[in-house]
């Protein structure tokens, strides 16, 4: 078994000294993913091609090459070919035959020919001959040279002959490793997952930071998703997944920050963050996968206020994306399914968020922020090789019990006051008690032991996410509250 790989037309066009370097490191790519799944398996590049070359004991790992040969940055496309020696315009149209003879019955067809060197013969030469030959001998519905039903593919260079079986097109984009690497602030939704994807296809070798606002099922769920895009489009390169604790950064912003400004503050930490723990890891770029307005912190002037608080580049290859193109990619990237089922944390929502914020409105409200909550936050990361993130994933979370009715149980509401008090919680002949999710974790500890709890919240996301932490750190007496919707028929 044989594969063409053809370089990205991108890199074709380089300088020399840039291409053999672009060219030599996907060839160590590919050598370096495809000798995981067998030693045996040669990758060998010239100036125009890298042939991947397979025994024919290796035939049943057919399905598993192909696709990461179709995953891998830097490849504009590869073929399927069984090669030959050249011969004769007779012996090309025999070995032509004997590949697609039994494939042509009752479809047009037309033979394409891509020839280098120097031979006695024209392509055209051999799309006549060739074509000719297996109009007469195959059962064929004749020659069609506008839109075929199958195009025979043949490619002649110097002394050999490829006949091509199928081709396929590749990912497009640069080897991963000519480019410098960043830092993708992700949360595990459409947009982050889709920016992260966007870097590796262009070559860069892409770590992964994530902000954990309190969930351990949401954190479990971004590492997973990190995973994935990981494992499918860059295992040839490894990368870090970095955890950074930001709940009592969230309490603190939601404590002593003016509500229209929340959501740029949190950004800003987020940056000052991010730039530290780029800084460590001696990368020049964050990457996030904000867009245009999409949300109100996404402003020019939110973006560019958000961004002056740090030095460190800030690239968004999403940034003047429409929602639906982001879906629509996450969906052919594979990304589709974690993020619309990732439990998003959206722990500091402005109910005026402001969409120009001013730089010195920004700075008075950060007068009031106690940095060293940041600093903590920033020694508390976890970072963690990628392939080692989902030792984390597979292990037990336990199930989180959601109740509909209570009996007997306290339920704990922990929305934010702001929302508590537009719409109160009322119960009756059940205990309800107020505790901000920001405070919970804390506050839980003070509780009645001897009691069980249902935390509340109005989408249940926060709820659960905050009952499967507690789970997680030994609780039992912990379930979640979720009220049985009204029929809205009747």
């Amino acid at each position: 078994m044989h594969f063409v790989v053809k370089f990205f037309p991108e890199i074709t066009i380089k300088s020399n000294p840039v291409r053999k370097r672009m060219s030599n490191q996907l060839k160590d790519n590919l050598q370096r993913l495809l000798k995981s799944l067998d030693e045996r398996i040669q990758v060998r590049k010239d100036w125009e091609k890298i042939d991947v070359i397979v025994p024919d004991e290796l035939a049943h790992l057919s399905g598993r090459i192909e696709e990461t040969l179709a995953h891998t940055p830097g490849i504009a496309n590869f073929s399927r070919v069984q090669q030959f020696p050249l011969g004769t315009l007779q012996d090309i149209y025999e070995k032509t035959m004997s590949v697609w003879g039994d494939k042509l019955a009752g479809k047009t067809f037309c033979v394409r020919v891509k020839r280098t060197g120097d031979h006695d013969f024209k392509s055209l030469d051999v799309e006549q001959y060739v074509g000719g030959g297996l109009n007469q001998n195959t059962d064929a519905a004749g020659v069609k040279l506008k839109n075929p039903d199958i195009t025979v593919k043949l490619e002649i260079r110097h002394d050999k002959l490829n006949v091509v079986e199928e081709q396929t097109p590749g990912l497009g984009g640069f080897p991963l490793g000519t480019q410098d690497p960043v830092l993708s602030l992700v949360s595990g939704g459409f947009d982050s997952t889709v920016a992260s994807y966007l870097t590796m296809k262009r070559g860069i070798r892409t770590h992964f930071l994530f902000f954990n606002l309190g969930g351990r099922q949401h954190e479990l769920g971004v590492k997973e998703v990190a995973f994935y895009l990981w494992n499918k489009y860059g295992a040839s390169h490894r990368v870090r997944f970095i955890t950074v604790p930001f709940d009592e950064v969230v309490a603190e912003i939601l404590e002593n920050v003016d509500d229209s400004y929340m959501g740029v503050i949190l950004k800003r930490m987020m940056l000052r963050a991010g730039s530290a723990i780029a800084k460590e890891l001696e990368v020049d770029a964050l990457v996030t996968g904000e867009a245009i307005a999409q949300v109100s912190s996404q402003t020019l002037k939110n973006l560019s206020v958000i961004d002056s608080v740090t030095d460190t580049m800030v690239l968004r290859p999403l940034i003047t994306s429409d929602k639906t193109d982001i879906i629509k990619l996450s969906r052919e990237i594979g990304t589709e399914d974690f993020a619309a089922n990732m439990p998003e944390y959206c722990g500091v929502i402005s109910v005026k968020p402001t969409t120009r914020a001013k730089i010195e409105k920004v700075q008075k409200e950060e007068d009031r922020f106690d940095f060293s909550v940041l600093e903590r936050a920033i020694s508390n990361r976890v970072m963690q090789n990628i392939d080692e993130v989902m030792e984390d994933v597979r292990g037990e979370i336990p199930a989180v019990e959601i109740v509909s009715e209570p009996h007997g149980q306290v339920v704990i509401d922990i929305r934010h006051p702001d929302e508590e008090e537009l719409d109160p919680l009322e119960l009756p002949g059940t205990d309800v008690e107020t505790i901000p999710f920001y405070r919970l974790s804390n506050a839980f500890k003070k509780l009645d032991k001897n009691r069980d709890y249902l935390l509340y919240c109005k989408r249940g996301v926060m709820s659960k996410l905050h009952a499967s932490h507690l789970l997680d750190e030994g609780y039992r007496n912990v379930g979640v509250f979720r009220p049985e919707k009204p029929d809205t028929d009747q």
